[in-house]
């Protein structure tokens, strides 16, 4: 029977065991680059086998959050070098997630040059209208272009090059961010969706830019290095269900099954948004999608478990518990309690709230 904390292997994955860090912005990187203080609290919490990083830009225009950190030029791509380095030597494996916020976005957060673009010209609706700006605090989001079909194409160039920078920099991988209302989801969903060409329409179309984006970063990388994370029924970022939405994730799991790539990553936001995500998506997903199944959503050791025993998911990856608890995996397997984090400091700059929450003492 599989456990949470034995080891995993299939295909290029090898895992010491079956937690995987989720993706979780923190808002540290300042002028967007990787630096000293995230290396030492991605180090911190390598007990997981697997860490995805906090979503990084492949583009001037997707860096939407203050502080957020970037990877479409080599100077970035260094930065993430001590990231890498100091996970590997605890023996965890990371990949980089690469998410372009699109709409989800203040111009005044973007470098130089960098623009506002969406599928089509629509904003983002209450209560996620608004956006913090260091100096100026919360401000309305900015009104996003629609791109031409010349900036989607050269989009999906940039995706695959953030690919190949983040493995020179030493990631074992990328995870494709496809969920929470951000840029490839934008795509997927027809409340942000509403192009008349190639890549809008049907819900073929609507998920043409994903899998684009997908097929260009395996051919960069190879499928081994690959995974890709989607969140249907999630309503985070003014997405949320739509008349056909089971068969369009269907079509979708089918696809990047055939594509082969590393693993597919569901989060269900459920726990905090208060509307459900029907169990049937999950079971929809398992069945169509062969490879490495991640889960994710308010999970705790029990639930994880059960979930890995039936073979619900093939990993189960854990959020807000690993911002308190660097040694997450040892409470967890040990039974010990878990602190809890100070929301306050989830996206303030420096140490505090980031790399300052002790380790349980275990008792010999």
């Amino acid at each position: 029977m599989s456990n949470l904390f034995q080891p995993y292997e299939k295909g290029a994955l090898h895992l010491k065991n079956r937690v995987v860090m989720a993706p979780m912005t923190r808002s540290r990187a300042i002028g967007n680059m990787a630096n000293e203080l995230m290396a030492e609290y991605y180090a911190q919490r390598a007990e997981a086998g697997l860490i995805i990083t906090e979503g990084a830009s492949p583009s001037p225009n997707g860096v939407g959050y203050p502080r957020i950190p970037a990877i479409y030029n080599k100077e970035q791509a260094s930065s993430w070098r001590q990231v890498t380095d100091a996970v590997h030597e605890k023996g965890s494996k990371i990949f980089l997630q690469i998410m372009h916020t699109g709409r989800v976005s203040h111009e005044k957060n973007l470098p130089k040059g960098g623009r506002v673009l969406a599928p089509s010209a629509i904003g983002v609706e209450a209560p996620f209208d608004k956006m913090y700006v260091d100096g100026e605090g919360m401000l309305p989001i900015s009104e996003p272009q629609a791109m031409t079909l010349e900036e989607v194409k050269s989009t999906i160039k940039e995706y695959a090059e953030t690919a190949r920078l983040a493995v020179e920099a030493g990631f074992d991988g990328v995870e494709l961010h496809g969920a929470n209302g951000y840029l490839i989801n934008q795509f997927l969903n027809p409340k942000s969706n509403q192009r008349t060409d190639e890549y809008g329409g049907s819900s073929e179309n609507r998920s043409r830019f994903l899998l684009e984006v997908t097929k260009a970063t395996i051919d960069a990388i190879g499928k081994d290095k690959v995974g890709v994370r989607i969140s249907p029924y999630g309503v985070f970022n003014s997405m949320g269900a739509f008349e056909g939405i089971d068969a369009q994730y269907e079509f979708i799991a089918r696809q990047l099954n055939a594509m082969g790539i590393a693993y597919l990553h569901m989060a269900d936001m459920s726990a905090m948004t208060q509307v459900p995500v029907p169990d049937s998506i999950k079971q929809t997903l398992r069945r169509e999608f062969s490879g490495t199944l991640i889960l994710n959503g308010a999970y705790a050791k029990d639930s994880a478990q059960k979930d890995i025993e039936q073979g619900k998911a093939d990993l189960i990856a854990f959020g807000v518990p690993f911002i308190a608890n660097p040694d997450l995996v040892t409470r967890m397997k040990e039974n010990l309690p878990l602190a809890q984090p100070d929301q306050s400091t989830f996206y303030t700059p420096g140490a505090q709230g980031y790399t300052t929450y002790a380790p349980a003492t275990v008792n010999a």
